[in-house]
């Protein structure tokens, strides 16, 4: 698009005498950008002090300060920033007890670029590898994912309770999709296979209905009032189902976002659920401040929990719990179990990560893990209409550099673009279950038992990996 005066406009050739006058008039007080495609001016009244309206004014913008997501005029950025929508709300949560910035992340090494680590940025880096460098770091990857990496096993477990569900006998008012639904069951089934869930007290062909009750040797008035943390809750549609088959009397819904259609009116209607939902970054929540929450024991839960999303829920629910266990309970909230479903391992940052550790130990630096995250999209963007990631084991990955003298010279680019599908794809899984395999083993070092398994199938969804564990502790 070009920005012309009303003079560059094309001649329509009807000009002439006063009306050639008064349309001139007109078009002076029309905004002065011309549209191509449309082959005429914006209609749009231009600003008082200048020949374009807001949304052609050439002047610069900037992010705002307080919400980058949208922009202002330069000019205007003073004057906008007291009235942006999001002051109030912003200083609203900032004077709540469990805001605590950045309380949840571990900072890091303090390298400004990790802000700006981006999958362009990832893709970059690798590009500037070398053909032999390339064919190292994956020979690396999966040397270390033969060493560490446990056999995930298939634990797409439907329980009984969630029946109505999986039959849609359920509200026909809430959204419904059935790969979603076979997930959260999976997800719940799972949790009452490992124990943190018992079945309901009272379950019958028509309606599931019950008590949700906590192992562990909890009291009767302890089982009676368990809490549920969702984390990234989005409409909190898991939690509904958690709510509506085993029966939940507190509920916190942990969401940055804002979204329609929420479950949250029919939870409150349902059951006198109480239910608190939480408009904070899951970074800056110190849960244990939550005043509702304190002395009550909970579960944390989370459905496709984005890149580092999963790393600082783990952090949040575990870091005081841990410390507490070394010299005994205190009356906070204390952590029964959790069950997470990872997802978008292409997102995660080394400064979030939760098991640096882990990988600095077999040699991953934080240029290796960027690559690895960069490398892990490829095994969702694999075919999954077979269980392919079933077969990482058993397929070989061609990690031999090939005999062509000008490969080299034709870069890392050419050489991603010459691997077979099936090779990226394998690469893809291996990441992931590396990364999710630190998880797994913090979440071990933290005082809890711990599985990572594969939940449902990849060709219900590719991100399949489920972080489930509970409490080691007793009181």
């Amino acid at each position: 698009m070009s920005c012309l005066p009303s003079s560059a406009a094309p001649d329509n050739g009807r000009g002439g005498g006063g009306r050639g006058a008064v349309g001139e008039a007109k078009m002076e007080r029309r905004c002065q950008f011309w549209l191509p495609n449309k082959r005429r001016l914006c209609a749009n009244a231009p600003l008082p002090s200048s020949r374009f309206c807001g949304n052609h004014n050439p002047s610069p913008r900037v992010p705002c300060p307080i919400d980058p997501s949208h922009s202002v005029l330069h000019e205007n950025l003073e004057s906008h920033i007291k009235r942006c929508p999001l002051r109030k709300q912003t200083q609203a949560l900032e004077s709540q007890p469990y805001y605590s910035k950045g309380i949840n992340s571990c900072g890091g090494d303090g390298d400004l670029e990790e802000e700006n680590v981006g999958s362009a940025a990832k893709r970059r880096a690798i590009f500037k590898l070398s053909v032999t460098e390339f064919h190292d770091l994956v020979k690396k990857i999966k040397s270390i994912h033969s060493a560490v990496v446990e056999g995930l096993k298939d634990s797409y477990v439907v329980p009984n309770a969630c029946d109505k569900w999986l039959k849609q006998q359920v509200d026909r008012r809430l959204p419904y999709q059935e790969k979603h639904v076979l997930q959260q069951a999976s997800i719940l089934g799972n949790m009452e296979q490992l124990g943190i869930l018992r079945k309901p007290a009272k379950e019958s062909n028509d309606v599931v209905c019950g008590e949700c009750e906590l192992s562990d040797g909890l009291d009767r008035e302890e089982r009676e009032v368990p809490a549920v943390v969702e984390f990234g809750a989005g409409r909190g549609y898991l939690t509904h189902m958690l709510a509506d088959c085993y029966g939940i009397r507190k509920v916190f819904l942990v969401e940055r976002k804002s979204y329609k259609l929420k479950a949250d009116r029919t939870l409150r209607q349902s059951q006198s659920i109480i239910l608190e939902r939480l408009r904070i970054d899951i970074e800056d929540l110190n849960l244990h401040a939550v005043e509702s929450l304190r002395g009550i024991p909970y579960l944390a839960i989370g459905k496709h929990l984005c890149g580092p999303a999963t790393d600082l829920t783990m952090r949040c629910c575990l870091t005081v719990q841990y410390n507490q266990n070394k010299g005994g309970f205190s009356s906070n909230s204390y952590l029964q179990g959790l069950a997470l479903a990872t997802c978008c391992h292409h997102l995660c940052r080394w400064k979030h990560y939760s098991n640096t550790k882990f990988l600095m130990d077999r040699g991953i630096t934080k240029d290796d893990f960027h690559a690895m995250t960069w490398f892990s999209s490829w095994a969702v963007d694999a075919d999954h209409s077979y269980e392919l990631s079933n077969m990482v084991d058993g397929l070989h990955l061609n990690t031999s550099e090939p005999n062509e003298p000008d490969l080299e010279d034709r870069g890392v680019e050419e050489a991603i673009r010459n691997m077979p599908a099936v090779d990226r794809a394998i690469l893809g899984f291996m990441c992931k279950e590396i990364i999710d395999t630190g998880r797994l083993l913090w979440l071990r070092e933290h005082g809890l038992d711990a599985q990572l398994v594969k939940y449902v199938s990849s060709n219900i969804s590719p991100e399949n990996h489920l972080l489930i564990a509970k409490s080691r502790f007793k009181l």
